[in-house]
């Protein structure tokens, strides 16, 4: 199945300059995995030294984050679209 991930503008640079990665997966942490393996430099950025995913880094399955789905666990199918989304925090008082 072929899944398409949008990569941040911030990230890119760890995925060889790539806007978008297609990958074949069947669940989120499959993607996560392949991606990773793809992009060594990247899986730095979204996984903590323990493996887990990074707080600061949300993901979605179409519109929808994978924290009220079913986590990495969440399943995709063919032709969906996921984005990695950094948190920005900031602003003024």
């Amino acid at each position: 199945m072929a899944i398409t991930i949008s990569i941040p503008t911030a990230l890119r640079q760890y995925a060889g300059g790539n806007a978008q990665v297609s990958l074949e997966a069947d669940s989120v942490g499959a993607l996560l995995r392949g991606l990773a393996e793809l992009h060594p430099g990247l899986a730095r950025q979204i996984f903590g030294d323990d493996g887990q995913l990074r707080s600061f880094v949300n993901l979605y399955v179409g519109d929808e984050d994978i924290r009220y789905l079913q986590g990495e666990a969440t399943p995709l199918r063919d032709g969906e679209h996921v984005s990695i989304i950094p948190a920005i925090a900031g602003g003024s008082r």
